[in-house]
């Protein structure tokens, strides 16, 4: 047996492939992106390591093309989510008791496997079936799905390596334990590196998992499963459960080893699933640790001192980047008067460069948005927009789904600062700009902090320093990831940990130790090397005590 106390150092963030023209990676991801658009998967339920096919399956299809079948997937049913629990029960009593050492090994070995062997196997899936571009793809389905496993290794050398002082005569320490039952992980279809962390941390801590993957991500989570299972991930340990949210979610929630709720989704569905916590209480064997991170309203407020060039740029990427369909992606601006006509030119200027279409095409900056019913939610508040005397559509507007979800980057000028596209979460390409007066920069902050109940993230363009502190302290609460000259999205593992609070979620920071933490049940054990043999303390000795 290996005692040597281990710890792995920070490590640096994996690099980002520029897939330029002739590049040898660019020609090995074009040749998978034909492979895997000439194939139609089958993917069935993983349940202890075995495949598992049901009688009802569903399609997974390109959200840019979608007449076309990426893949047959099977859905689980009430039996096979009792099977998946019971499996991660099993696994738990060996999985909790292997050195953390050995748990940190088989996650950097899925690592390695990402960065190398299946870098373009998983940025092919994200960009068929969840509608990436190369870049988008590339920085989240590979970077950032492998910053995560890394720097999680670091955090957790340091967290396992945290002991409390012990005094002469006795020995303290603090034992690691992993959640009392199994983790149930939720994972949403917009980042591959999202899904893979809501398992993969709670993993690394000692639990065992039931995966809920989202329908519309299930070909690059498929993958990732078949990587953790090539990895050396014992069986049961992530146990794969395709297919409705209603169903799955019903099961699990109401088993009483319940131990914890890892989600990454819509507020409602997380309200939901807390309010389910909390109305079963009296049946968990342990009151489960509930992590989320839902919704956001995301802003970038200029100062009359900002760079209009810098400001048109971040609105233009943060707002339109993957179809505004990230939860940090910029959806409402506040924009003085002074800057705005300037601004609008150099934002106009912008999207008549950008190219919209298939993202096997790696000029095209927009692609299609993930399927038929965000199509139609999307399109129904640029109606809404269109409709409206307080509202009026400066760019964009038209949308097309005859062959694929496609929406133009659309821009909204809100008369009235509390319309509808300032204060809901759209999650699609629409940028809704309240334009403000000069000398109401105070006034207009306040208004940014109450318009919506999110509190994601959120930037400030300004030269002024003043105003930037006094942005900092009005909007403290308005945003978990503040930016200050840069667009509020693109946050990096290791660099920019992610997670806000109010409606947007319990503020857990994926990305930095203080979300491991959430995994954890710690016991305090005190060994006494002499322990008294005399129940009487020194001053019961004296005369008078007649002891």
């Amino acid at each position: 047996m290996n005692n040597a106390q281990f710890y792995f150092d920070r490590p640096a963030n994996e690099p980002i492939h520029p897939y330029t023209e002739g590049t040898p990676e660019r020609l090995e991801l074009e040749k998978e992106l034909e492979r895997q658009s000439l194939m139609e998967v089958e993917i069935p339920l993983i349940i202890g390591g075995k495949e598992i096919r049901t009688a009802k399956t569903g399609k997974v299809v390109m959200p840019h093309k979608h007449g076309h079948v990426l893949a047959t997937y099977h859905m689980a049913g009430e039996k096979e989510v009792l099977m998946a629990i019971e499996a991660a029960l099993e696994a738990h009593k060996q999985w909790q008791e292997m050195s953390w050492v050995e748990r940190a090994s088989i996650n950097l070995k899925i690592g390695e496997l990402i960065a190398n062997k299946y870098r373009h196997v998983l940025n092919a899936a994200t960009m068929l079936g969840q509608g990436k571009n190369v870049f988008q793809s590339e920085i989240d389905a590979v970077c950032e799905t492998i910053d995560f496993i890394r720097f999680n290794a670091h955090y957790v050398s340091e967290i396992y390596n945290d002991q409390p002082h012990s005094e002469v005569g006795n020995l303290n320490r603090l034992e690691y334990r992993p959640l009392e039952g199994f983790v149930f992980a939720v994972s949403p279809f917009n980042f591959t590196s999202i899904a893979s962390n809501l398992v993969l941390s709670p993993v690394l801590m000692g639990n065992t998992v039931v995966w809920k993957p989202a329908t519309t991500a299930l070909l690059s989570n498929y993958y990732l499963m078949k990587i953790y299972k090539e990895a050396g991930v014992p069986d049961g340990v992530i146990n794969f459960v395709p297919g409705p949210g209603s169903t799955i979610g019903e099961v699990a929630m109401n088993h009483k080893d319940l131990a914890g709720i890892h989600f990454t989704g819509s507020n409602a569905t997380f309200n939901h699933l807390w309010k389910t916590v909390a109305n079963n209480l009296e049946n968990y064997r342990s009151y489960p640790r509930v992590v989320g991170e839902t919704g956001g309203k995301d802003f970038v407020f200029v100062h009359p001192s900002a760079d209009v060039d810098e400001v048109a740029t971040a609105l233009v990427r943060g707002a339109f980047e993957y179809q505004g369909q990230k939860c940090s992606a910029a959806s409402r601006a506040y924009i003085p008067e002074s800057l705005w006509d300037s601004i609008k030119r150099r934002i106009d200027r912008n999207l008549k460069l950008i190219q919209k279409g298939d993202p096997t095409e790696f000029c095209n900056f927009v692609n299609a948005v993930i399927d038929e019913k965000a199509f139609k939610r999307i399109t129904g508040y640029i109606d809404k927009a269109r409709n409206s005397k307080d509202a009026e559509i400066l760019f964009g507007g038209k949308s097309d789904m005859s062959q694929g979800y496609f929406i133009d980057p659309t821009v909204i000028l809100a008369h009235d600062p509390r319309f509808v596209t300032m204060e809901e979460e759209i999650f699609g390409p629409v940028l809704s700009i309240h334009v403000y007066p000069d000398d109401k920069f105070a006034e207009t902050l306040q208004l940014c902090d109450t318009t919506s109940p999110y509190g994601l993230t959120g930037s400030i363009f300004s030269k002024d320093r003043y105003a930037t502190v006094q942005a900092l302290s009005t909007l403290r609460y308005a945003a978990g990831n503040f930016y200050i000259n840069d667009k509020p999205t693109g946050a990096v593992v290791g660099q920019q940990p992610f997670g806000g609070s109010r409606q947007s979620g319990t503020n857990d920071k994926a990305g930095s130790h203080l979300n491991l933490l959430r995994w954890l049940s710690p016991r305090t054990i005190k060994e006494t090397f002499l322990p008294p043999t005399d129940f009487r303390y020194p001053h019961m000795h004296e005369k008078k005590c007649g002891c």
